[in-house]
């Protein structure tokens, strides 16, 4: 954890869809909520993010469609980008993830939480995942993924 008296929570997602594109606005409202205070949302695409971002934060929460069973091409790019930079650094960072597919979600959760743990990172709770349609529920368990995340990271 960062001496910082804010903390940083880093959104990475590859956000290809509408129905990912709700996803990732649910999870940055729940993420940036006036009810959590000293935590700074920063929001990165997949192929943009970078180990020095990793670096930079505090908590990570990760965002991908399912594509044929796994991850996206893009989120698996982010991890083989940071990964051995971050592997002894980051230790214990705290994440959370979300996943999108139109049938299944499990290859995909398996694989990110796989990477994950390879890390060291500690997941703060269990992934959110949307088959289909997001609904209510769906986009209601998205923003409280993004403000537990945030409330785990405050100071305050």
């Amino acid at each position: 954890m960062s001496p910082r008296e804010v903390r940083r929570l880093l959104i990475v997602h590859h956000t290809a869809s509408p129905a990912l594109q709700a996803l990732f606005e649910a999870v940055r409202d729940g993420a940036a909520t006036d009810e959590v205070e000293g935590v700074e949302v920063v929001a990165r695409a997949a192929l943009r993010a970078t180990a020095v971002d990793v670096f930079e934060a505090d908590g990570v929460l990760l965002g991908t469609p399912a594509n044929i069973g796994y991850m996206s091409g893009a989120l698996k790019h982010f991890f083989d980008t940071v990964y051995y930079p971050c592997l002894e650094e980051t230790r214990r960072l705290p994440y959370g993830l979300y996943v999108h597919g139109n049938d299944d979600t499990t290859g995909a959760v398996r694989a990110v939480e796989s990477i994950a743990g390879g890390l060291g990172w500690e997941r703060v709770r269990p992934p959110v995942t949307v088959t289909g349609a997001p609904g209510k529920d769906d986009l209601a368990a998205c923003w409280e993924l993004g403000a537990t995340l945030a409330a785990t990271l405050s100071p305050a």
